[in-house]
């Protein structure tokens, strides 16, 4: 059997729909639906089943999701031991959208110049979903905010950086008392049933601070554009700078400690993909790295 037939299986499930297995896997249609008709017979069971416009797997289909999942990897993995002077396979990585806007370009480009074979299929999304995943096996990794309880022994994690929670203000209100204009200005909250959203509640009970809500979201660029209109002040991480230029905001250091947000990478140490997770750790250490020492050296200008 092809094993090319159960990615195909295994991308019309991730997708939902033949057509957009198509566009991610840069076939036509018609070569998809032909690969299922393939396997079906192969199999000797029905796979697909339409109901008007919409396909949708079968239970046969499902039984076999996650061996067929097995059994690609195993493959990889005997790609990657046969070729053991040059590093090859996909490897499934779970981001938010900070660090997929801000790190992940650098991180990619460090990582092709090195294993220009390693294929890497990016899912954004929240931390909480993806220590789930990547556990589960859905994603071969993530880069993840660290959580506050103890996560699985069986999940390895590798610290990549600090970010500081700041206050961000119209510039108007440069060199104010930071506790003053949360307590007068309207508050734009960050995502409260976020990870990072917790830890600013956590904050503002610690100080005895109830802040006049306004908005609520879990997008730090949103936030700052909000802040820009002068429609309120947020405690946002310090990875807000990202999208600083030409925006009339400004950031004023919290007066009391506040645990910083924590970003890391996260994997199964049973992944059989363990060579990749190593080379794209290798890659993001370098890149939080040298941004880490940019960053220094830019404030030791000041």
């Amino acid at each position: 059997m092809n094993t090319k037939l159960l990615h195909t299986l295994l991308a019309v499930h991730r997708y939902g729909s033949m057509a957009e297995a198509a566009r991610r896997l840069n076939l036509t249609h018609g070569a998809i639906a032909q690969q299922i008709r393939t396997l079906e017979s192969d199999l000797g069971v029905e796979l697909v089943r339409r109901a008007g416009k919409v396909v949708h797997l079968t239970q046969a289909a499902h039984r076999i999701l996650d061996a067929s999942q097995k059994i690609i990897d195993e493959v990889d993995s005997l790609a990657a031991l046969a070729n053991t002077d040059e590093l090859r396979g996909e490897l499934s990585l779970g981001t938010g959208n900070t660090v997929l806007a801000g790190k992940i370009p650098d991180i990619l480009e460090a990582l092709s110049s090195q294993y220009p074979e390693i294929r890497v299929r990016i899912m954004s999304g929240q931390s909480p979903d993806f220590h789930t995943q990547v556990e589960r096996g859905t994603l071969d990794a993530a880069i993840a905010i660290e959580p506050s309880f103890t996560p699985s022994k069986v999940m390895g994690w590798h610290l990549l950086c600090d970010e500081p929670f700041v206050l961000i203000a119209s510039r108007k209100h440069e060199g104010a008392d930071p506790h003053l204009l949360l307590e007068r200005e309207p508050f734009i909250r960050y995502h409260r049933e976020s990870w990072a959203g917790q830890q600013i509640e956590t904050y503002l009970r610690q100080n005895s601070i109830v802040p006049k809500e306004r908005f609520e979201l879990a997008s730090t660029e949103a936030i700052t554009r909000l802040v820009h209109k002068d429609l309120g002040v947020s405690i946002v991480p310090s990875a807000w700078h990202q999208w600083q230029n030409g925006l009339n905001v400004v950031s004023i250091p919290l007066k009391t400690p506040c645990k910083p947000r924590r970003f890391g990478l996260i994997w199964l140490r049973s992944s059989p993909r363990l060579r990749l997770i190593e080379a794209f750790l290798d890659a993001a250490v370098r890149v939080y790295k040298r941004d880490t020492q940019s960053s220094v050296h830019s404030l030791n200008k000041l």
